[in-house]
């Protein structure tokens, strides 16, 4: 009998780019991220997320772009969102509570990099 299958580790995440020198810079400078490396020669750059490797690259035809949406965990998602607002981040969204149990409320908020996709803020706060 074969093991069961349990996938509960991501390793990379991909997010198609076309313009790969200012997506690097936005997810660098702007947002802060960990850059690895770039490869030579191929339109492919990777950072380190919480140990979640972001690999941004240019997909080789329209089957293998990808659609992803990200939320990046925040300790305080108004000090986040007001330090992006200061770098030029526009946001879809001000942070707004989405869910409340009886002891966190979780908190969004919304924007795009430049390539349009979506990418999230996220923070649970106590009550």
């Amino acid at each position: 009998m074969s093991e069961a299958v349990r996938l509960d580790t991501i390793g990379q995440i991909h997010i198609s780019v076309d313009d790969l020198p200012g997506a690097v810079a936005f997810y660098r400078d702007v947002l802060g991220m960990s850059f690895l490396f770039e490869v030579p020669g191929q339109p492919m750059a990777f950072f380190d997320c919480g140990g979640v490797r972001l690999y941004l690259g240019k997909p080789e035809n329209d089957s293998f772009r990808s659609n992803p949406l990200i939320y990046y965990k925040v300790p305080s998602i108004s000090s986040t969102y007001q330090a992006l607002v200061e770098r030029g981040v526009e946001f879809l969204s001000e942070p707004h509570i989405v869910h409340s149990t009886a002891t966190l409320d979780l908190w969004l908020a919304d924007f795009r990099d430049p390539e349009g996709n979506v990418l999230v803020l996220m923070s649970e706060v106590e009550r």
